[in-house]
């Protein structure tokens, strides 16, 4: 199973980072980096796959595939900030990451204002 593997990942990092922690932790940073670039890694494959089938299903469908892309970008988006996040609290930066997240939001608020006008304008056109 693919999740024990990312446990193990983590757990394996989080035993070598308390070892480290006492003999020089300004090393626990480069340990915490490289488990979650070894997790991003191995969860891209997963990601490919469920690219592929989302596109596969939209193709099928009626669906428009610009619409499509924004999620996948929108979802890349918000993982890639919540990696840069708890990347920064673990270096003890609360302040940049919340700027991080911050900004997160606002890009996906602004990537997203294609679909919700989209459906708005389905919304008015329902309406009498």
């Amino acid at each position: 199973m693919d999740i024990i593997k990312i446990i193990g990942i983590g757990l394996i990092s989080l035993i070598i980072i308390i070892i480290i922690r006492q003999y020089k932790p300004e090393f626990t940073l480069y340990v915490s980096l490289l488990a979650g670039a070894l997790i991003l890694l191995f969860l891209m494959d997963k990601m490919g796959g469920i690219i592929d089938l989302l596109t596969t299903l939209s193709n099928k469908t009626v669906i428009n595939n610009e619409f499509l892309v924004l999620l996948i970008k929108i979802t890349g988006i918000a993982f890639l900030t919540e990696f840069a996040v708890s990347i920064c609290k673990d270096a003890g930066e609360s302040a940049i990451a919340n700027k991080i997240d911050m900004g997160g939001k606002v890009i996906i608020v602004s990537m997203s204002i294609p679909i919700i006008s989209s459906l708005l304008e389905t919304v008015i056109e329902i309406l009498p």
